[in-house]
This record gives C-alpha cells, sequence and structure tokens, in this order.
C-alpha cells in the first residue's frame, strides 16, 4: 500500500475514533527507532499526556528502542502516568498499524497495569 492509501486509512479511522477529556485517544506513533504514545482530547484539541522511548524511563532500561521489548516497557511506564494525572479509561488508536509486534506490545502492557480500553 502507498502513502496515500495509508492516509486514507488513517483518515477512516480517525473519523470513528473520538477522544474527550474524560475518556482521552490514546495515538500510537511508529517510526523505525522509536515508538511514542500520546493521550489527546480530540474535543479541545489538545495532547494530555505523552511519552515515547526518548523518555529519561526508559532509556535507562533498555538499550534498543525500536523493539517489542522497548514497546512493552513504555506501555508500563505510559500506564503509570496516565493513571497518576486521573486517566483510567481511553480509547486506543492504532493509527492504522496493525495490532501486531510493537503496538500489541504496548497496548497489553497498558492493559496489564490497569488502563481500561
Amino acid at each position: 500500500m502507498g502513502l496515500k492509501g495509508i492516509a486514507l486509512r488513517r483518515k477512516r479511522i480517525r473519523r470513528k475514533i473520538i477522544g474527550t477529556k474524560d475518556r482521552p485517544r490514546l495515538c500510537v506513533h511508529r517510526s523505525i527507532n522509536h515508538i511514542c504514545a500520546q493521550l489527546i482530547d480530540d474535543i479541545e484539541s489538545k495532547t494530555l499526556f505523552s511519552m515515547s522511548t526518548n523518555s529519561k524511563e526508559i532509556k535507562d532500561k533498555t538499550k534498543s528502542f525500536g523493539n517489542v521489548k522497548a514497546a512493552s516497557l513504555l506501555g508500563e511506564a505510559f500506564a503509570s502516568g496516565a493513571l497518576k494525572k486521573g486517566f483510567s479509561a481511553v480509547v486506543f488508536d492504532r493509527s492504522g498499524y496493525q495490532y501486531h509486534g510493537r503496538v500489541k506490545a504496548l497496548a497489553d502492557s497498558c492493559r496489564k497495569k490497569g488502563l481500561k480500553f
């Protein structure tokens, strides 16, 4: 699938998923070297909380940041931070990526720490 197809798939998904202040959207971005997760309130267009494998908590625990282990560590740290900020339920937005590998590891570790999807 080309870049145009990927953009269309993301738009189609975003039409259906809306995050609010009470239940924000957990958006995942994946690159070759890193993975990033953020909580977004779509009504006010604000990022409420974000974390990536560039964060200090993750950098201290692993040497490579673009693998499943790093995504799992990010999910645990992200869920802990989100729960501290008062967010217990989220809407999961995989941003058009397959629910497999790093995206699945991040989601599973967030659920394990107590974040409800």
